[in-house]
């Protein structure tokens, strides 16, 4: 993984963030917001995956549902945030709709994934943090305005 400061104003910062073959996304993309130290922040990406494993939240078990994707894949969409955790750690939320050789689409949160040639991520850090708390009907962190 490499990034660059692209931009700097008035507390936002935007970067380019490059992931290589082999990367695992989540863990690359963790490490660089505790390193940058960001809190609030958007991030947008396109590329291709190796593999992946998505996630799909179950509202009546509360629990995650694995999906797995065993094949090369083109990143469509990954859209995401980051904000701080009920712990005051940054936590990345992302969501992530991959394109099949066939043109079938799969989507769900991202849990896993390795690039195959390359990941080119845009993460522009807003001024003020946001702050996740336990919400109590579905158990997860959720962003409180």
């Amino acid at each position: 993984m490499r990034h660059k400061l692209l931009h700097q104003s008035e507390g936002q910062r935007t970067y380019a963030v490059v992931l290589k073959t082999g990367d695992e996304v989540m863990e690359c993309l963790k490490r660089f917001v505790a390193e940058e130290r960001l809190f609030a922040a958007q991030l947008t990406a396109i590329g291709a995956l190796r593999d992946a494993e998505l996630l799909y939240f179950d509202w009546d078990k509360k629990i995650y549902l694995h999906i797995p994707v065993t094949e090369h894949v083109e990143v469509a969409s990954l859209i995401g945030d980051v904000a701080e955790d009920p712990s005051g750690h940054p936590a990345l939320h992302i969501h992530l709709i991959v394109g099949k050789r066939d043109g079938t689409a799969v989507a769900g949160h991202l849990g896993e994934a390795h690039v195959r040639p390359t990941l080119e991520v845009i993460v522009t850090e807003s001024p003020v943090h946001l702050r996740k708390r336990t919400d109590p009907e579905s158990g997860l962190a959720l962003i409180q305005i």
